[in-house]
């Protein structure tokens, strides 16, 4: 079974920076692309980032030039860098793992932005 822990949410003013992390418990299960996802209340899950096996990266235009997504697959570990922060970026941010069969998902992370 494969489990996915997010850390690094919490409460920062606008403008402000945060750093997201993402470690994958494999059990020795391949993970290929991985990504995060957010759901601000009242609204559906969408995507923030995603980084292919090889680390080509996709990003939502909402969050273009100030996100940065990256992996360390060694340390099993997905990062978001996020910068020039905005109220509009509060959301729970979801940590996704792409396996062979089927997706994993964390139990997401509260990023608020807020003076």
């Amino acid at each position: 079974q494969v489990q996915v822990v997010e850390s690094g949410g919490g409460l920062v003013p606008p403008g402000g920076s945060l750093t997201l992390s993402c470690t994958v418990a494999k059990n020795g299960l391949t993970i290929y692309a991985m990504g995060w996802y957010r759901q601000a209340p009242g609204k559906q899950r969408e995507l923030v980032a995603r980084i292919s096996s090889t680390g080509r990266t996709n990003y939502a235009d909402s969050v273009k030039s100030r996100f940065t997504i990256s992996r360390d697959n060694a340390k099993n570990t997905l990062y978001l860098e996020m910068n020039t922060l905005k109220p509009e970026d509060t959301a729970v941010y979801y940590c996704k793992a792409q396996g062979s069969a089927k997706s994993y998902w964390g139990q997401g992370t509260q990023v608020t932005v807020s003076s």
